[in-house]
């Protein structure tokens, strides 16, 4: 196929404001297809920012103007949402920010993050291989409970969610953890979303169905499951309006922290190859007992 020329090969650009193509002569005195400007200009078109020479526009703010005046929080909600947030929202997304960063080396992904610092490679690829680990099961609960939420919010009982849950032997998302009894971070975060409710800057829906469900989970228990950090942010990013989707992006941002904190940690130690057992322990094995080829 060395005869066929690919898509775009050979094409220049006019002024063309109109969009027509045409011919225009190529560089070898033939002819060529052209493109206008326009065409190839908003193939990436954004309203995101803009960049031109001496000029940084976000969602149509100056970036000199940002700088100093808004916290990072409320930057992650201007380019997500398309306009600065309230203080009540821009600290609500704070708090659930900061409440996310980090579970310490038994999480996966912190683990492996550590792991992947000692062979060798930049922290842009540690951090990568430790958000790369945040999946359906690790990291994905947030998103999986804003998604229940929508169900009560929309209309469904929570009781009836929880039996059903039950009856599949699956976890409900957002609640109950391996390690505390009772999530340290789920009472701060669920205060502050009690208060904007108070105050009229949001709605309450999420809060109502969480709380809803956490109570229909204590039913006929002699221990409650009470919410954990993914309940109690996936609450506040529906009382925010971000859509579950964005729920999980958001935790995936916040836990990255944590996850370049680790990694860092471990690149300082300069300690090479370092396994997911200490090196005087080795995996257990389960396979056949050693034994001879035979032929």
């Amino acid at each position: 196929m060395s005869g066929e020329r690919a898509e775009g090969e050979g094409k220049s650009v006019t002024e063309n404001a109109s969009g027509r193509t045409g011919t225009d002569p190529g560089t070898d005195g033939g002819t060529a297809d052209t493109i206008a400007r326009d065409t190839v200009t908003d193939y990436w078109s954004t309203a995101v920012s803009r960049i031109r020479p001496g000029e940084i526009l976000l969602r149509g703010y100056p970036v000199e103007q940002l700088i100093g005046q808004v916290t990072f929080a409320e930057q992650i909600w201007l380019l997500l949402r398309g306009d600065l947030p309230t203080p009540v929202q821009g600290r609500l997304l704070e708090a659930a920010l900061v409440a996310a960063v980090d579970h310490g080396p038994q999480a996966p992904s912190i683990a492996a993050a550590r792991m992947a610092a000692t062979c060798g490679v930049g922290l842009n690829s540690a951090v990568a291989t430790g958000t790369g680990l945040l999946g359906d099961v690790h990291g994905g609960a947030g998103q999986q409970c804003m998604e229940v939420l929508a169900r009560i919010t929309g209309g469904e009982d929570a009781r009836a969610i929880v039996a059903e849950y039950r009856e599949r032997r699956a976890y409900l998302p957002g609640f109950g953890h391996r390690f505390h009894p009772r999530d340290p971070r789920r009472d701060p975060l669920l205060a502050l979303v009690a208060e904007a409710v108070d105050s009229g800057e949001v709605p309450g829906r999420a809060l109502a169905a969480g709380l809803a469900l956490e109570e229909a989970l204590a039913e006929g228990r002699t221990r409650p499951v009470p919410m954990n950090i993914d309940g109690a942010t996936a609450i506040i990013y529906a009382e925010l309006g971000f859509p579950p989707e964005l729920g999980r992006g958001l935790f995936v941002l916040s836990r990255s922290v944590g996850i370049l904190a680790h990694a860092w940690e471990e690149t300082e130690t300069g300690t090479r190859i370092k396994g997911p057992l200490p090196r005087p322990l080795l995996a257990g094995y389960h396979g056949p007992a050693p034994r001879d080829v035979e032929r």
